[in-house]
């Protein structure tokens, strides 16, 4: 009776913790709408919101066609690294582990570079198609190498890790050679997109990513206690009844295709797939059923918070949102080298 009620009272504590974090999110998100380069009354922001019919060509545009479709884009991406990250550290068992570790990012920043190199110039469409489709296509490249390589060698977290890594370097050597050879303006414009940036979400965007990241939470949530279990390590597991190799083979096909969307439309933002895992695993331990959602939420919280931040550091300024990320993640992994000790990681 004492551990049935202690279960409970567990599972209350993990609920509040959720819906305290998506409190957050909804307040993150409304300054996200609220502030921007125009300076704009809160009452003309609320009316236009309620009422857009009603509001001047000017702040509807502004309101629904730019920050709207940018706040969200903020929320999907955040929450797609880091149910990304979380899945990628509990097939890895590695606590480093995120779409960096694997290479997924580091090909797409060599699509996008290849299509700025040679495309920019040539297709007029360049920045709002090509660009994507070669983050996309080189991304989910490197993720059916890694794929390949690991059913080539049992799907193993070691082989795994190996070919990510080496991968990670070889696209990478690949954007250094790029950045070499571009002219002055497609090396800004490369160096930009790597940093990550938020200026270029649209409704349709926002639709694509809502729908891969709703299907890939939803296969993901089926899989629930097997990925609970894989924690326990993979002998524990088999003598579940967890068809171990498959089961984290599937998992990386899954989390690279979410991966491989949510960058080829923002470019490469760091640290969130790292700090969102670990952030949930301390709040609410393994059991996927709260950590998956949950570290799309802290995701989700940390990319919102970034935006924010990377309006008002430099006002009227488009300031990449990947240096944010990455000044509110390196305190936090400081913090955490300083916490090894405890047990959550």
């Amino acid at each position: 009776m004492g551990a049935g009620v202690g279960y409970q009272r567990l599972g209350r504590r993990r609920l509040m913790i959720v819906a305290l974090s998506f409190l957050l999110l909804v307040i993150s998100f409304t300054c996200d709408i609220l502030t921007g380069p125009a300076q704009l009354p809160l009452s003309d922001i609320l009316s236009t919101i309620w009422s857009p019919d009603s509001a001047s060509d000017s702040l509807r545009t502004i309101i629904w066609t730019f920050r709207f479709p940018t706040a969200l884009m903020a929320l999907l991406v955040g929450a797609s690294l880091g149910v990304a990250g979380a899945e990628m550290q509990t097939i890895l068992n590695n606590p480093l582990a995120s779409p960096f570790t694997l290479g997924i990012s580091a090909a797409a920043s060599f699509g996008a570079a290849l299509a700025l190199v040679f495309g920019a110039g040539t297709f007029v469409f360049a920045s709002t198609l090509l660009v994507p489709g070669f983050a996309f296509a080189s991304a989910l490249f490197g993720a059916m190498m890694i794929y390949g390589i690991g059913r080539m060698r049992g799907g193993s977290t070691e082989t795994l890790i190996v070919g990510g890594v080496a991968l990670h370097f070889i696209f990478s050597s690949g954007v250094a050679f790029l950045q070499y050879v571009a002219s002055d303006d497609t090396l800004q414009a490369i160096v930009f997109w790597i940093f990550g940036s938020l200026q270029g979400a649209t409704w349709s965007k926002v639709a694509i990513l809502c729908v891969v990241l709703s299907a890939a939470m939803s296969l993901l949530a089926t899989q629930a206690w097997r990925l609970t279990a894989l924690r326990l390590g993979d002998i524990q597991a088999r003598s579940m009844g967890v068809d171990v190799d498959r089961l984290r083979l599937q998992t990386l096909a899954l989390i690279s295709i979410l991966t491989a969307t949510a960058v080829c439309f923002t470019g490469a933002i760091g640290f969130v797939g790292l700090v969102a895992p670990h952030l949930s695993r301390a709040s609410v331990g393994e059991d996927q059923r709260y950590f998956l959602p949950l570290s799309a939420l802290y995701g989700a919280l940390l990319v919102s918070v970034a935006a924010v931040i990377c309006k008002l550091a430099i006002p009227g300024a488009i300031f990449p949102i990947g240096i944010a990320t990455a000044a509110l993640g390196a305190p936090f992994f400081a913090a955490l080298a300083l916490l090894k000790r405890r047990a959550y990681w």
